[in-house]
């Protein structure tokens, strides 16, 4: 088995290089010319708008979502504060009907209205 070099990978002993460092060299066999790296970047840059508006659209619905909520616990509330008068309503004219006051009166003999 014998060792071909290529043309893609640059060995250690060519570039002279010290300790500690890659010993091998990736070199791209595509090369890109400026129109095409302009293409690319504008690509990338387009992705990220999409990805921010994306983000930025989700956070809005939850902001939607919210309020409908919250709006929907103020009117259950001010069902409850209704409900809690008509309770206090009703049990105040029960109250008044079983006190011994009530049970003391008697209904009037003669009714008669003034007139203006």
């Amino acid at each position: 088995m014998s060792y071909q070099q290529t043309s893609y990978y640059t060995s250690r002993r060519r570039q002279n290089w010290s300790r500690n460092q890659n010993t091998t060299r990736f070199v791209s066999s595509v090369k890109l010319g400026p129109v095409a790296h302009t293409v690319l970047v504008a690509l990338m840059i387009t992705v990220l708008g999409l990805i921010y508006l994306t983000q930025a659209t989700r956070a809005t619905g939850y902001d939607y979502e919210a309020q409908r909520i919250q709006s929907q616990i103020s009117e259950l509330n001010d069902e409850k504060a209704d409900l809690e008068i008509e309770n206090a309503r009703l049990t105040a004219l029960e109250t008044i009907k079983d006190s011994s006051v009530a049970k003391e009166m008697t209904t009037p003999s003669s009714t008669e209205f003034a007139q203006p």
